[in-house]
């Protein structure tokens, strides 16, 4: 499912808002969430999931094209966990 069928659908389930409502509560949920994980909070949605950061270790790989080595730097990540019932509904 892509964002313009989110939105579809949402807006088809919530039968109060109309597709441009839905589509910038879409957008400002995203901003949210990228701005917490941005200043290295983290969002938790009871029963959905927790969107927080991850630091991933600087590590060496290797070109598949050449077979050189390359060292790749560490980096923050982005990561969601989701929640039991999230689980269990996709069970």
């Amino acid at each position: 499912m892509n964002k313009h069928e989110l939105v579809e659908k949402v807006t088809s389930l919530s039968k109060a808002c109309s597709k441009a409502e839905v589509n910038r509560v879409i957008d400002a949920f995203i901003k949210v969430v990228s701005d917490t994980l941005k200043k290295g909070g983290q969002v938790a949605i009871a029963g959905f999931g927790t969107f927080k950061t991850k630091k991933r270790a600087a590590r060496t790989g290797v070109n598949p094209k050449t077979g050189e080595k390359i060292n790749i730097p560490a980096r923050v990540v982005p990561k969601f966990t989701p929640g039991k019932s999230l689980k269990d509904a996709v069970k």
